[in-house]
């Protein structure tokens, strides 16, 4: 047997793995009630209520102008971020992991795989929203896709990462509490639903280096005719690269 041989059939087992659990992990989180809740019905209420309810100050355009990117960047955090992390730290704690621990299945494949079943459910997601936006108005004038979509993949890993930080090193409950307050924090912060510059100064300053600012930044350039800054690319990439290497080395799997 060849070297080439060799390396071939130690990939396979590989990717049959990766194909298995991010199999399992999609069916896991379609069946589960509570995130769908989450994943789509929140960002689909926020979307619609706000921009039919003249409540938020979003000057002389329309609200889903506005609103849209944002509640774009708020259902990747919801899905890549809180749902995976309030699902990992009970699986962690009811046992689930320390099983998968003991097959051929290592941290960085399994949280590979739950990123991968992510970004599945977040296109279907992202086409309901867009649905939902181009029948309240919303229209792409000037929309970089490329560019939407590069910073849906980065801040998908970003988020995920983080949430797999959370859930392999906390105890269940203080994960799905910390989850939910990081979610809150992020939200009030990152300028999705009312402008960053409605911020005092020393806010608008954390705001620019949180990743859910980033993205609803970037999102808001791409998506119309804005410029986006280097600044808000560098936070994302620079939240992309250092997340996911920090879960894979601190994750425990009990």
């Amino acid at each position: 047997m060849t070297a080439v041989d060799d390396t071939r059939n130690r990939a396979a087992p590989a990717a049959q793995i990766w194909r298995a659990q991010t199999r399992a992990e999609l069916l896991v989180t379609l069946r589960r009630g509570e995130s769908l809740l989450l994943t789509f019905l929140i960002p689909m209420v926020v979307l619609g209520f706000f921009s039919t309810i003249d409540v938020l100050p979003y000057g002389d355009g329309e609200a889903v102008d506005f609103l849209f990117p944002g509640v774009l960047a708020l259902a990747v955090m919801s899905t890549a971020f809180v749902s995976t992390a309030i699902a990992t730290g009970f699986e962690r704690q009811m046992g689930v992991l320390k099983r998968l621990g003991s097959t051929p299945l290592s941290r960085g494949g399994l949280l590979w795989s739950k990123i991968t079943a992510i970004v599945l459910i977040e296109v279907i997601q992202i086409a309901v929203l867009v649905v939902e936006a181009l029948l309240l108005g919303f229209r792409f004038d000037g929309a970089r896709l490329g560019l939407a979509l590069l910073a849906t993949g980065l801040a998908t890993v970003a988020f995920a990462g983080l949430g797999l930080l959370m859930a392999g090193t906390l105890p269940a409950l203080t994960t799905l509490a910390a989850a939910n307050g990081v979610y809150l924090l992020l939200l009030l912060l990152s300028g999705m639903l009312f402008p960053v510059d409605d911020l005092p100064g020393s806010l608008q300053v954390v705001s620019q280096a949180l990743p859910s600012g980033a993205l609803a930044e970037i999102f808001r350039g791409t998506l119309g005719d804005e410029a986006v800054s280097g600044r808000a690319w560098f936070v994302l990439v620079a939240w992309t690269a250092a997340t996911p290497v920090v879960a894979a080395r601190t994750f425990r799997w009990e």
